[in-house]
Parts: structure tokens; C-alpha cells; sequence
């Protein structure tokens, strides 16, 4: 019986592992040129999306992934590369608001309030992506994160019939990301099969929001 149990815990290992270089390689070959670091090389999209996250870490220090993802949202609106910014992100919990945050962040920035939309139901990548589209009306869209979630959302954004690219925020150093990066393993194969087998939906749809059509406050 304890071999048996062996052998089991050996296959399942296995096909996980598998399961997790399959996706990443899938993942990464399919959106390879579709990313960019160099703001001169950068193309034109009317509309960037930033992808949200926590704007401190949970000792109350200051997020990096958080810090670096408004900069290259700020870069890219300055030098003329998008016009509007959509932010993104979660608001479930009392007193959580990264739609919020990464707004206020924008405008200290000094990017114009009027050119933020904030997407309170990006609750994950997918919902981010999806929403773009069909509550925000965006077919061609540059996303704006580091490089490695830049590409799992031009993956599906490219199953969702959006013409995404990414622009890469400066990356976090790895000794203080290793959780990020593990968890970024995960959802790789958590995007596949939301792709190819679950078809996942996006958990709010809501009203259409026309980008440029009215003052934001």
C-alpha cells in the first residue's frame, strides 16, 4: 500500500510538472514580440490597460510591482503612446481598492483625471482583459504590468479576439518576488484550462463605458 501510495505521489508530482512547463512554454511562445520594454518602440494604442495589485505588501511596506506598474503607465501616457488608461483591479474587500489606488498614483503622477477609467471587477487577469472588450469597447489595447503577467494577458486577450500588447513596468528583484513568481507558475496552467477547457467567464459584465465620451471625477 506505501509504494502504491509512492508511485501515486510521484505520477501526480509529475503530471503537474508537466502540466506547469507546458503551460509556460505555451504561454510564452505564443506571445513572443508582443511585449516591449523600450518606450521608443512602443506602438500607438489609443487605450492602455494596467493591470492592478496591492499598492502596499502586508507588513505595510510600499508594493514595488505596485510602484513600478504606475511609472510605465505614466511613461507611456507622457511620451504620446496611449491616450486613456484603463485601471484595473480588485475592490471586494473593505477599505481594498486597487482601481482606486492606481488611479490616485496616476493623477500624482500627473496624468490628467479625466483620462483614467477605473474597472473596479478586474478581479483577475481574465476579468481585466475580458472586460476591456466587452464593458470598455477595445479590440486593440496595450497592457501595462511586468513582462511575465504582460504576456499570460496577451495570451488571453489573443483567445478573446483583442489585439493586445504589452509595455514591461521594471521587474522586481527575485529574492523579494519568489512568491509572486510561484504563483505566476500556477496561473499559467490555471489560464490554459480556462482557455481550452473551462471556458471561464468574467464575473461582472455591467454597463458599456466609451472611453473619452464623458469627463471622469
Amino acid at each position: 500500500m506505501k509504494t502504491k501510495n509512492k508511485v501515486m505521489t510521484v505520477v501526480s508530482l509529475s503530471l503537474i510538472l508537466v502540466a506547469v512547463i507546458g503551460a509556460d512554454g505555451l504561454i510564452r511562445t505564443t506571445t513572443q514580440g508582443r511585449t516591449y520594454s523600450e518606450i521608443s518602440l512602443m506602438p500607438y494604442r489609443k487605450v492602455g490597460v494596467l493591470l492592478g495589485c496591492s499598492r502596499c505588501l502586508p507588513d505595510g511596506k510600499s508594493n514595488l510591482f505596485f510602484s513600478y506598474r504606475v511609472a510605465a503607465a505614466a511613461q507611456l501616457f507622457k511620451a504620446h503612446k496611449i491616450d486613456y488608461l484603463i485601471v484595473s483591479g480588485d475592490n471586494q474587500k473593505v477599505g481594498y481598492d486597487e482601481a482606486t489606488d492606481m488611479k490616485q498614483a496616476l493623477i500624482n503622477a500627473n496624468v490628467p483625471t479625466e483620462r483614467i477609467y477605473c474597472d473596479f471587477a478586474g478581479f483577475r487577469t481574465l476579468d481585466s482583459i475580458v472586460r476591456a472588450k466587452d464593458v470598455f469597447l477595445q479590440n486593440r489595447i496595450t497592457v501595462i504590468s511586468q513582462e511575465f503577467h504582460n504576456q499570460r494577458a496577451i495570451y488571453i486577450a489573443g483567445h478573446q479576439g483583442i489585439d493586445a500588447l504589452g509595455f514591461n513596468a521594471r521587474d522586481v528583484d527575485s529574492c523579494h518576488s519568489l512568491r509572486t513568481r510561484f504563483r505566476e507558475k500556477l496561473a499559467r496552467v490555471k489560464t490554459v484550462l480556462d482557455v481550452y477547457v473551462l471556458g471561464t467567464q468574467p464575473q461582472f459584465r455591467g454597463p458599456i463605458i466609451e472611453i473619452g465620451d464623458r469627463p471622469q471625477r
